[in-house]
């Protein structure tokens, strides 16, 4: 049998959003062209290439306090099982070590079998749920215009770390807003395959199902949004309401603790984004 050649690791600039959105459509994934140019233009991106073509990736996002997460993990199916991912992984940590940076990341339960020996520490967990339609009656109320600035503080509480960067570019772009109801504020953008709800900052978690309900009710989905796991009654009201649990992601983190976050979010920005 012919040995296989080995695969240069490179870091990949902005002109190959193209071909890194192939990649995440061919896993199923929701990431538009948008995701991964902010990723590109943003963070450091790795990549692996046979001759012209993009075949495996991984990200590094860099935030505020010495934090950064780690994201894009993916490899086309040919070259899987290769120790591609690993490489691109450790390359993610060699960048964020040369910064200072502690590293997290949101892993499948197959990916978080691979990132524990490599020295990532479980924190909470996560799950992804989907929405088709909406099922009977969904709430009318209005819904407020919500403020950039008071969301990012509240994301910055509950995240320890300040990501205005990553929710200013979210919150420009064409089909993005902030809403907010009563107590409860969160950002609704676009995917490839579904508008993604999250972050979703309230007090209660009746707060903060009511702004999910208002807000599948002002607009058409299909929906996805990532619960915390912990949230159990927001969680299960979403579940009960029709929501259907696909997968669940576990948050990890590689190096010491850098912030003290207050209650958590009911739902993140997605597990590509912290």
């Amino acid at each position: 049998m012919a040995a296989i050649e080995p695969i240069d690791i490179v870091e990949l600039g902005v002109s190959d959003a193209p071909a890194g959105l192939v990649l995440s459509t061919e896993a199923g994934w929701n990431q538009n062209e948008a995701d991964w140019r902010f990723f590109l233009s943003k963070g450091a991106v790795f990549g692996a290439r046979d001759g012209d073509r993009l075949v495996a990736t991984a990200a590094l996002l860099p935030y505020s306090a010495g934090n950064a997460w780690i994201s894009m993990v993916l490899v086309t199916a040919h070259f899987r099982r290769r120790g591609l991912a690993t490489r691109l992984v450790d390359a993610c940590l060699e960048a964020a070590a040369r910064r200072g940076l502690t590293s997290w990341l949101d892993a499948t339960p197959a990916g978080a079998i691979i990132y524990g020996p490599l020295g990532f520490t479980p924190t909470l967990q996560l799950r992804r749920l989907r929405l088709e339609e909406p099922q009977g009656t969904t709430a009318t109320r209005p819904l407020i215009a919500g403020n950039l600035d008071a969301l990012a503080a509240r994301d910055s509480s509950a995240m320890g770390f300040v990501r205005s960067t990553l929710l200013s570019e979210f919150a420009a772009r064409p089909g993005s807003r902030i809403v907010s109801d009563a107590r409860a504020m969160a950002l609704v953008r676009d995917g490839r395959t579904a508008r993604h709800i999250g972050p979703l900052l309230a007090d209660r978690a009746d707060q903060a199902l009511a702004l999910v309900d208002a807000i599948i009710g002002s607009e058409t989905g299909p929906w996805l949004i990532d619960a915390v796991h912990s949230q159990e009654e927001f969680l299960h009201g979403l579940v009960k309401s029709g929501w259907a649990i696909e997968r669940p992601f576990q948050r990890m983190r590689f190096g010491s603790a850098t912030a003290s976050p207050a209650q958590p979010p009911f739902a993140v920005a997605g597990p590509e984004f912290g």
